[in-house]
């Protein structure tokens, strides 16, 4: 693939979603960009989270996993059935009885301010965390692909990919998203179902589904080991506390939710989205036993992130299959991040700055747009710093790995919330969220070392738990 083609298809992609932001930014105000004035059809929003919660990430790196994880991560698939079910049925209507525009406002009618912005301080972190991560994985491609021909350094990579979201979402916010997202996710499943397409007839492969299953890569279910990392039910588990704290206790995800007209609209949003995305899972699973295979029948020495970029663009599937690649991995990509650097400047301006307290409108807008920016400066650092500390594992694993940590709090903060009257000395929150990762990860450790015994995904639900008790022990 030339380097010209990846030109002519970013200029040609970005037109696309720049005649979207302007036909939806149009009179937008910061009701606009917060909540899409309560106007978003529930189906555009079910359909265009599931390209926001797979990601660039998830685009890489599950087909990535399949050689040396098998299917086990579908285990986790079958785990987000549950928690979307908890988001539907226990967390949505709460969201929609108090009219919120920021989750996180709960936690101060609940507790208390110090509470409400340590949730928020937590969200802040771990999103601007993960949207970096995500960017860093899709910045690392188009280097590799286009600007490493230009000799392009990668900061100003870096600095070009955040500058197009910016530019596409300034104006309209979430109300641009809902419709870019699903353009997005549609050419992401697009590029799955091509690349699928592709390899299977390369390796003259008739009925693709009795061949994966066929395949010693797809086994899914580990009972054997209960003190292994991918044993069923610490993954099935851990895959609906994710759900739960990742979708349901997080500003990205539920913002969009929150456009919707009504709950009923959300909860359908939410059934339709679940089912659709455990199929596009699947898909991504039998994706990677394709690759796998391919690489090994071919004698190509790629694994883990490097599996799907190289075989696209540097194999024998032809140039439209290169095309749709990086056209999916663009669309995961940019499906996810745009949510968040919007999400982030939502949270910051309500949570953090109150700025929905202030009078004069257009005080509140211009402080909006501020801290957009700023958002957008702090992704550029953040994805810079990671350039360095990014090793071997695979970018998924990280991620999770790191939400075990940072929305472990969340998750103990809304289950003392929800799940009990009792009432804590509020000034004690941000130090017991604090301490919890610490302690999570002290335990993890003796874990390891005395028992051999691997929590893996399921630290979301230890850490958790430590920010539980925590709160119980400083109740009023």
């Amino acid at each position: 693939m030339q380097p010209l083609h990846i030109i002519i298809l970013i200029i040609a992609y970005f037109s696309v979603l720049m005649l979207i932001s302007y036909i939806t930014g149009k009179s937008a105000d910061n009701k606009t960009f917060f909540k899409a004035d309560n106007s978003s059809p529930w189906y555009l929003v079910a359909f265009g989270m599931i390209g926001a919660s797979l990601s660039g990430v998830t685009f890489i790196s599950v087909p990535g996993w399949v050689e040396g994880q098998n299917m086990s991560y579908f285990q986790m698939v079958l785990g987000y059935v549950v928690g979307y079910a908890v988001i539907g049925l226990v967390l949505l209507p709460l969201y929609y009885r108090l009219n919120l525009t920021s989750i996180y406002t709960y936690l101060e009618d609940r507790f208390g301010s110090y509470s409400y912005k340590t949730g928020a301080s937590f969200f802040l972190l771990s999103r601007t965390i993960g949207a970096a991560f995500r960017l860093f994985l899709v910045a690392n491609v188009l280097q590799l692909l286009l600007f490493d021909s230009y000799g392009v350094p990668f900061w100003v990579t870096v600095s070009i990919t955040i500058l197009l979201i910016w530019l596409y979402t300034f104006k309209g916010g979430i109300k641009t998203i809902v419709w870019t997202d699903t353009l997005q996710t549609l050419f992401m499943l697009i590029a799955v179902g091509v690349c699928i397409y592709t390899i299977s007839d390369e390796l003259e492969i008739s009925n693709i589904f009795s061949y994966v299953v066929d395949s010693e890569l797809s086994k899914t279910f580990f009972f054997d080991d209960v003190n292994a990392g991918n044993y069923f039910w610490k993954r099935f588990l851990a895959g609906a506390f994710v759900a739960i704290v990742m979708t349901g206790l997080d500003q990205d995800m539920m913002q969009k939710n929150l456009t919707c007209r009504n709950l009923k609209d959300a909860q359908k949003n939410m059934f339709w989205f679940t089912i659709v995305l455990v199929i596009v899972n699947f898909f991504f699973l039998a994706l990677g036993v394709l690759l796998t295979d391919y690489a090994q029948k071919n004698g190509i020495d790629a694994h883990k992130d490097e599996l799907f970029p190289i075989i696209a663009t540097k194999g024998t599937l032809g140039l439209a299959t290169a095309i749709f690649f990086l056209l999916g991995l663009i669309a995961a990509a940019y499906s996810s991040a745009d949510s968040a650097l919007t999400s982030l400047t939502t949270s910051f301006s309500i949570d953090i700055l109150e700025i929905d307290k202030k009078k004069d409108k257009k005080v509140q807008e211009k402080i909006r747009k501020r801290i957009h920016i700023l958002f957008s400066f702090i992704l550029i650092a953040t994805i810079l710093v990671f350039k360095y500390f990014i090793a071997d594992e695979s970018v998924i694993a990280k991620i999770f790995t790191f939400a075990n940590y940072t929305y472990g709090p969340l998750l103990g903060l809304y289950a003392f919330g929800l799940f009990t009257k009792i009432n804590v000395k509020d000034k004690m929150v941000p130090f017991i969220c604090l301490a919890s990762p610490f302690l999570t990860y002290f335990v993890n450790y003796l874990a390891l070392e005395h028992a051999g015994f691997d929590f893996g995904f399921s630290l979301l639900i230890l850490n958790g738990c430590i920010t539980f008790f925590g709160l119980y022990l400083f109740k009023k």
